[in-house]
């Protein structure tokens, strides 16, 4: 009778333990940003966009030679970095159809394709963040090349160093609690196509797709600020929800200290940039959506968008603060709230 008592009161205490153990994991506090926002590094930027924006790639039409090439240099760096392609998926590629991209008098284009990467997320792995930028570029014409340096190289090898120091955090025991889908997106020159495409064939659930930040061209100074080199534009931040724009701010004044400018955002703008890049595909279909933007210099769109003209120490600090605005999301307790009706 007494071996049994023994044996009941140590298996007590052995539940008790485990029960107490599995609670300290799912309570683990997430660990600082200040180990990882550093590993957004200005001359990886500078490596890779010297790559994307080379010659090389011809200036990465939608679906031509060029563009194809990039997108095997991008899935090579996640390679390199172990980060794989996302759960449910056969490749780093979501292949979209020249069909899919004709609309109304726009040249026919090739076939294209999406590239996508994934780090699964440790206690919410179902919700997911989309971190976004597009690689295409509007290929040659006349002979010359337009390499888009800014538009959007910038934006590509941000997502891929963001995506780096996550990796990083991971590798350390420390990754996001959600998932995060880095996402590049095709035919934005077109007409917004690849993330049209992504938004309604989407990998992971629509409803478990938590916010969209979305970066492109944030190389530059624009007309508007030749003097100023600590500003970035934030477009469609408050459309949706109240919250991501309070956390950007928040994060913003913690960790980079850029100046916030929301001209762009204006519902009354003549420029209507909200509309105008992939983040607007998500906020669509109810999806919080922030766009970051350096706004349009005497380059965009010519063959003098060149690397050589990227201010990589500003670069780093907008990918920074990008990275920043995903830790938060992807490690807070809650989802952040929609209460906005996206106007």
């Amino acid at each position: 009778m007494k071996r049994i008592l023994l044996s009941c009161a140590t298996l007590l205490l052995f539940v008790s333990c485990t029960s107490q153990k599995s609670t300290a994991v799912a309570d683990k506090p997430t660990a600082s940003i200040d180990n990882y926002i550093t590993a957004v590094e200005e001359n990886n930027l500078k490596t890779n966009l010297y790559v994307i924006a080379s010659d090389e790639m011809q200036g990465r039409n939608t679906g031509e030679p060029g563009q194809k090439k990039a997108g095997e240099y991008i899935i090579s760096q996640y390679k390199k970095l172990g980060i794989p392609f996302p759960k449910g998926a056969d490749s780093y590629y979501q292949k979209v159809p020249s069909d899919f991209m004709k609309r109304g008098f726009s040249p026919k284009l090739n076939d294209s394709e999406n590239i996508w990467a994934y780090i699964e997320g440790s206690e919410k792995p179902d919700e997911v963040l989309v971190i976004s930028a597009h690689y295409d570029h509007v290929g040659m014409k006349n002979g010359e090349i337009y390499n888009g340096a800014d538009d959007d190289g910038s934006g590509t090898v941000a997502v891929m160093e963001i995506a780096k120091a996550f990796m990083k955090a991971k590798k350390e025991g420390n990754g996001p609690k959600r998932s995060i889908l880095f996402l590049h997106v095709t035919g934005e020159e077109h007409g917004l196509h690849g993330s049209r495409y992504y938004s309604e064939n989407p990998l992971f659930p629509i409803k478990n797709t938590i916010a969209d930040i979305n970066i492109d061209m944030i190389g530059r100074r624009d007309n508007l600020n030749p003097n100023d080199n600590n500003y970035i534009y934030v477009i469609g931040s408050d459309r949706l929800s109240s919250e991501l724009h309070t956390i950007n701010e928040t994060v913003n004044n913690k960790y980079t200290k850029l100046r916030l400018d929301y001209k762009y955002n204006d519902r009354n703008d003549p420029e209507q940039i909200y509309y105008r890049s992939d983040h607007y595909n998500f906020a669509k279909k109810g999806i919080p959506a922030i766009f970051f933007f350096n706004g349009i210099h005497d380059d965009y769109h010519k063959p003098t968008d060149e690397v050589e003209k990227i201010e990589f120490d500003l670069l780093t600090k907008r990918a920074r603060l990008a990275f920043a605005l995903a830790w938060e999301l992807a490690n807070r307790d809650k989802r952040i709230v929609v209460d906005r009706d996206g106007k």
